[in-house]
C-alpha cells in the first residue's frame, strides 16, 4: 500500500509540474485568439468571449510570415546539419583516436563553453564586417555551425562504445573515416538525434544573432519578424501571440518526430556490456 501511495504522489507531483510548464503555452494560445485589449486582462480570461480565428488569417497579410518562416527553417536545418557533422566527427577524434595532447586540447576546447557570448560578440562582428558577410545568412551559419557543446555531448556517448570495436575494424583494414561512418554513426543515433533537436530548437529561437547581423527585411527570421507588431507607442500583443503560436508548430513537429531517439539519447549513455 505504501508503494502505491508513493507512486500516486509521484505521478501527482509530475502532473502538477507539467501543468506549470504548460501554463505559458496555454496563455500564448489563448492570447492569440483575443483582441489586443483583452490580452492582459486581470484575472486572465482563458477562453475569450469571442474567438478571433481571423488572427491566424490576418497575420499572413500583415507581415511576410512565410518568408520569415522559410529563413528560420533554412538557418535551423543548415546549422543543425553542420553541427551534427562537425560535432560528431570531432568527438570521434577526441574519444577514439590517440594523439599527443588530445585530452589537453579537448579540455581547452570545452572550456570555451564557460566564456559568455557577450565577451566575444564584438570581435566576431568586426570579423564578419571585414569579411563583408554582415547582412547575410552565411555570417550566422559560420558562427553557429561549430559548437563545443555538441563535441562534448557526442564524445561522452562515444566513450561508452567499446574500444574493441574500433580496434577490430582497424585490424580489418578499415580507415578512421570508415570506422566513424560505418560503426560510430549507426551506433550513436540517439545522441545524434538529441544534438540535432537541441541545435534546431536553439537556432530556431535565436533572436540576438539575426538581430545583430541581419538588417534586410527579406533575410529576417520569424523571431525578428514578430518585431513588426511593436510600434513606437504601443504593440499588437494579440498578433505577436499569434505569430509566436505559429512559430512553435515546427519545433513541436520536429520533437514529435524525434522524441523516441531524443529521450533515449538523454536517458542512456551508449552500449552496456
Amino acid at each position: 500500500m505504501t508503494a502505491l501511495v508513493r507512486r500516486v504522489l509521484a505521478y501527482a507531483a509530475l502532473t502538477a509540474m507539467a501543468a506549470l510548464v504548460l501554463v505559458p503555452f496555454a496563455w500564448m494560445l489563448s492570447s492569440s485568439l483575443k483582441r489586443d485589449n483583452e490580452v492582459f486582462t486581470v484575472p486572465i480570461q482563458w477562453i475569450p468571449n469571442e474567438l478571433r480565428w481571423s488572427n491566424f488569417v490576418d497575420i499572413w497579410e500583415r507581415i511576410p510570415l512565410l518568408t520569415y518562416l522559410g529563413n528560420s527553417a533554412f538557418l535551423s536545418v543548415t546549422i543543425t546539419v553542420l553541427q551534427v557533422l562537425s560535432g560528431s566527427f570531432a568527438a570521434y577524434g577526441f574519444a577514439k583516436v590517440r594523439f599527443p595532447g588530445r585530452d589537453a586540447l579537448f579540455l581547452a576546447y570545452i572550456a570555451t563553453i564557460a566564456v559568455p557570448w557577450q565577451a566575444y560578440m564584438v570581435p566576431q562582428y568586426i570579423m564578419m564586417q571585414k569579411a563583408d558577410l554582415t547582412n547575410t545568412h552565411l555570417a550566422i551559419i559560420l558562427l553557429q555551425a561549430f559548437g563545443a557543446f555538441g563535441v562534448f555531448l557526442m564524445r561522452q556517448y562515444y566513450l561508452s562504445i567499446p574500444d574493441e570495436l574500433c580496434e577490430a575494424a582497424r585490424i580489418d583494414g578499415l580507415s578512421e573515416y570508415g570506422i566513424y561512418r560505418r560503426i560510430m554513426l549507426p551506433l550513436s543515433k540517439p545522441a545524434l538525434a538529441s544534438l540535432a533537436l537541441l541545435t534546431f530548437v536553439n537556432t530556431w529561437n535565436d533572436y540576438m544573432g539575426p538581430f545583430i547581423y541581419l538588417t534586410d527585411n527579406d533575410l529576417w527570421t520569424v523571431q525578428l519578424g514578430l518585431r513588426s507588431f511593436i510600434g513606437q507607442y504601443d504593440a499588437e500583443y494579440a498578433m505577436m501571440m499569434t505569430g509566436a503560436t505559429l512559430s512553435v508548430l515546427p519545433i513541436l513537429a520536429v520533437f514529435l518526430l524525434g522524441q523516441r531517439y531524443f529521450i533515449q539519447g538523454i536517458a542512456t549513455s551508449g552500449l552496456k556490456g
